[in-house]
């Protein structure tokens, strides 16, 4: 995908940080610069062009919000080898996919609402792979003309529901309750995703640490197998999987999951109160 098109103020193959953002309540899309201070406003979307519209917003006069606005959301489980040791399983035949309804979806700064009746919530730090167009049968070679960019993600999860539903062939509790998929802060469009550093932490503490180049499936194959199976639209959102290190929280905890190039996506742990 030519980059130029995401924001019509830049030459292709130039790195844009694509940041979806809210000013006196009203919804825009712009670019984050100057140091991560400043948003260029533009008008239009990522997939069909962004333009300029000369106006620029502070940082601190932003609610920053997802990415993506409902977006399709597809999973990879079991795609680090060290994730699928830890779970005492063998490394599947053939890659796990789910999907979470587009509902799951929170931004940087919302809260993940652990469920009155929830036993054990999960974090799980990933790399989110942004389609920028339509997909179908794409080549691993030619997957990244497909890729908007990138962006972080946490795949949280009720691994009690998870368990029994996995026992009988399903998952979609367990994965796509509401607030289940928090995504951001940006979408970064010009990078490398086989070697970028992983961090997840709960309270400040490190819980994993990784790097996206023990990938089981890398990031072109992900976006080839799922293309010849169904058609990638612009806006789908692919959690690519996660490393070692999951573990529970509870609210009041604060989980951070940062990656190299992109940013920190942070959110809050709160009660649900029914």
């Amino acid at each position: 995908m030519d980059r130029a098109a995401a924001c019509g103020c830049l030459v292709a193959e130039v790195s844009v940080r694509i940041i979806r953002y809210a000013v006196g309540g009203v919804r825009h899309y712009g670019e984050l610069v100057s140091g991560d201070a400043r948003i260029v406003r533009c008008e239009g979307d990522p997939f069909t062009g962004l333009s300029p519209t000369g106006h620029v917003d502070e940082m601190g006069d932003a609610v920053i919000l997802s990415p993506l606005e409902r977006p399709r959301i597809f999973g990879f489980a079991y795609n680090y080898a060290s994730h699928v040791d830890e779970t005492d399983r063998e490394v599947p035949e053939v890659p796990v996919c789910f999907m979470k309804p587009s509902t799951a979806m929170i931004g940087p700064g919302d809260a993940i609402i652990y469920p009155a009746d929830g036993e054990l919530i999960h974090f799980e730090g990933e790399l989110v792979v942004v389609i920028g167009k339509e997909a179908r049968h794409v080549k691993p070679s030619d997957a990244h003309e497909y890729i908007l960019g990138y962006t972080c993600g946490n795949d949280i999860s009720d691994r009690i529901i998870q368990r029994r539903e996995s026992a009988f062939g399903t998952l979609l509790i367990g994965k796509g309750q509401d607030t289940f998929a928090p995504l951001g802060p940006v979408i970064e469009t010009e990078l490398d995703p086989s070697a970028l550093s992983l961090t997840t932490r709960v309270n400040g503490a490190v819980m994993q640490s990784a790097t996206t180049a023990d990938l089981l499936l890398a990031v072109p194959d992900i976006v080839s197998y799922l293309s010849r199976y169904l058609t990638l639209l612009p806006g789908d959102a692919i959690m690519t999987g996660t490393p070692s290190g999951v573990g529970p929280i509870r609210p009041g905890d604060e989980v951070e999951v940062e990656i190299e190039g992109i940013g920190v996506l942070r959110n809050p742990v709160v009660a649900e109160n029914l």
